[in-house]
């Protein structure tokens, strides 16, 4: 195909994003998650989940009752509206950024959408409250505020009806009404109700391709948007492949003897310790920064020297900790690094390696014990910011004794979010007591909570074991976290969110073995449970014989049954799980535990489990995701890629055998991903069929 068919078919397929429907996620106005309350509000009829604390509801009744409105069906409706602050979806309601809103956006039957939520007979809430509160009189009325560039008529007291401040109920709901749809909700008048819809039949099962044969522990897709990627080992070496494209019959190209950069030279590898995650800078193809996070050991490599993180800040003295496998407190070390790939080609993109010399130290501590302590690096799709997944530390049977996950003076336990672009100085790192070269992003939770550690983003975790980002829903970050004897867990993580260890173990309360460091009160915490998860005796009776991995929304079109599932999968490699979301955005999931198989065309041989023809995967102890948003498996019998279920004779009714597959390395698919929210318009359709018929037009 010519460039500039590349360029149309980028243009036409992002065009064709705009016509699916997006849907919306719960979150508050502060964007953080809408959290749990034991007991129902007293004034705003919001129980259970809600964006408002006892506080909130109080303070919002007081504005109520300051407002003194003249007419009791408006006063109900007011009411209605103000509360609406409460509402799980406030973030959503409220959705006008640029402009403070002191009400959310009225639902206005004038105003038509796709609409993703459930209608009810109130749904132009608008018009009502025109309707209702035009003549009464209200006390600094929020309907008051100026919004959308619109003003209301100045008055001279604070006692206003509606018909003195907007001209018509036109004018009034051009303001404050809007529709749902286009993954926006708007207030009826009752809490947000998503559309229910009849949970997903599961898939049949999921076909691998094996494509090659060595262990790895990350992939990174090349940010170029080509069909390379880069795959690291725990020894410390990152290598860049050429991925073949689906259906080929080929493998991975990499040259094994010549890796992209080697790093082992100060990696500590070990059962526990290594190379523990890559990112390559969103502009890597113009800048050439990639960031790897490693262990090092201090006795044997000088570069390894960072602050203990048990230190009196934290009410911990290294001196008192006892040597865990042999190891002295904190003589093992988290580092994140930076390195870069300029020089050594004429353009960054172009390199095939890179130089293994430091550029800066992002980020180096000391851990108190040897395990638990994550390491996996993500750059935040939006925000452009680096998230590193840090560990409880373990220590006495890897409980985390000194409850550093809670601890929020601890960065043990936690998911920190640092700005790389901007570094401070040496003097300015050493004056803000930071443990690196990096700047705290202005909106990080610490701003909100006095308590936290700047560099926090959430807490409560045990052992984050990979995260991601949803590819069409950057705001559905979530992250598989590692549990202790009974419950492995996956999180949605959200900005500040507490997700419970160790006073829970995934829904289940927990009663640490031991508590030098002391323990947190089940009233002080406001935990965030798992969305999905499994109990250890769900893939084996022996207790601690499981550890989840994390993986990825399947936003892939080569297996459309999988499309849109989450991906997540046992450590020991002999389960893995699909979790659909129902209704859709809702945060509610149904996990499936499904079959795998490996396809019987696959470019390499698959060892079978004895007696079966199930693959034989070993440990699975990651996943990975490509520029055409393919799935991999990295196991430590190889890499697994998902393949069109009709490999495998699974059956699938969406999967449409006559298409060729797509070209690695594409701006995007060559059809329109499936959905399992129908377009409620016609011409939604027509487009649609319009637009894949010039697309496919283009390609072949």
């Amino acid at each position: 195909m010519e460039g500039s068919h590349f360029i149309i078919v980028f243009l036409l397929l992002n065009f064709l994003h705009l016509l699916l429907p997006a849907f919306p996620l719960p979150l508050c106005t502060n964007s953080e998650a809408p959290l749990p309350h034991k007991d129902p509000l007293k004034f705003c009829p919001y129980n259970g989940t809600s964006c408002c604390n006892s506080a909130d509801d109080s303070r919002i009744q007081k504005q109520f009752q300051a407002m003194n409105i003249s007419n009791s069906a408006c006063a109900a409706l007011v009411k209605s509206v103000i509360c609406a602050e409460c509402d799980k979806f406030s973030g959503e309601l409220y959705r006008i950024s640029s402009v403070p809103r002191q009400v959310p956006v009225l639902c206005n039957s004038t105003a038509s959408s796709v609409s993703t939520q459930t209608i009810r007979d109130t749904n132009d809430l608008c018009s009502k409250v025109w309707t209702t509160c035009q003549n009464a009189s209200i006390t600094n009325s929020p309907f008051a505020a100026s919004l959308k560039g619109e003003v209301p008529a100045p008055m001279k007291s604070n006692v206003t009806k509606l018909m003195d401040l907007w001209q018509s109920e036109a004018d009034f709901c051009n303001v404050f009404g809007g529709a749902s749809g286009d993954g926006s909700v708007c207030f009826d008048g009752e809490p947000v109700a998503l559309n229910s819809t009849v949970p997903p039949s599961p898939p049949g099962g999921l076909c691998l391709e094996k494509i090659g044969n060595d262990a790895y522990l990350n992939m990174a897709a090349h940010p170029d948007g080509s069909n390379r990627a880069f795959f690291s080992n725990q020894e410390g070496k990152i290598w860049l492949a050429t991925i073949p494209e689906v259906g080929s019959g080929g493998s991975l190209e990499l040259d094994e003897a010549s890796p992209f950069v080697d790093l082992s030279d100060e990696v500590h590898f070990d059962t526990q310790f290594g190379l523990m995650g890559i990112a390559f800078h969103p502009k890597f193809s113009q800048n050439g920064r990639f960031f790897a996070s490693f262990n090092c050991d201090k006795q044997k490599w000088p570069g390894c020297a960072g602050r203990c993180a048990c230190n009196s800040d934290v009410n911990c003295d290294p001196s008192k900790l006892p040597p865990d496998s042999g190891a002295q407190p904190c003589q093992y070390q988290t580092v994140v690094a930076e390195f870069t790939a300029n020089g050594t080609a004429p353009q960054p993109s172009e390199a095939k390696s890179a130089n293994a010399q430091e550029v800066r130290r992002i980020f180096t501590m000391g851990l108190p014990f040897s395990s638990h302590h994550g390491g996996q690096i993500l750059f935040g799709p939006e925000d452009g910011y680096l998230y590193l997944m840090m560990g409880d530390g373990g220590g006495a049977g890897s409980s985390d004794p000194y409850n550093f996950a809670q601890n929020k003076k601890s960065l043990l336990g936690k998911i920190m979010r640092l700005d790389i672009d901007n570094i401070p100085s040496a003097t300015e790192v050493v004056k803000l007591g930071l443990w690196g070269n990096y700047s705290i992003p202005k909106d990080n939770p610490y701003t909100e909570d006095k308590e936290l550690q700047p560099e926090i983003w959430a807490l409560g975790f045990q052992n984050p074991w990979r995260c991601s980002f949803d590819s069409e829903r950057p705001s559905y970050f979530m992250c598989a976290d590692a549990g202790q004897d009974h419950y492995e867990e996956v999180d949605i993580v959200t900005k500040g969110g507490n997700y419970g260890w160790r006073v829970y173990e995934g829904p289940f309360r927990f009663t640490p073995p031991m508590s030098p460091g002391g323990n947190t009160s089940l009233d002080s915490i406001t935990p965030i449970f798992p969305v999905m998860g499994y109990n250890h005796s769900d893939v084996n009776k022996n207790i601690g014989s499981a550890s989840i991995t994390g993986g990825y929304f399947y936003r892939s079109t080569t297996d459309p049954c999988m499309y849109g599932r989450y991906l997540y999968a046992d450590l020991y490699g002999g389960a893995m799980w699909a979790g659909s979301e129902t209704p859709k955005d809702s945060g509610v999931f149904n996990p499936t535990l499904i079959s795998f198989a490996c396809s019987h065309d696959s470019p390499m041989n698959c060892s079978l489990v004895p007696g079966s023809l199930v693959p034989a995967l070993g440990y699975i102890f990651s996943f990975g995701e490509d520029n055409n948003k393919d799935i991999y498996i990295l196991a430590s019998s190889g890499v697994y890629r998902v393949v069109p279920p009709s490999r495998c004779n699974i059956s699938c009714s969406k999967e449409n055998t006559s298409v060729v597959p797509s070209t690695q390395g594409s701006s995007g698919p060559a059809s329109s991903p499936p959905s399992e929210a129908p377009l409620s318009a016609g011409m939604y359709n027509n487009l649609v069929v319009l637009m894949l018929s010039l697309c496919l037009l283009l390609v072949f």
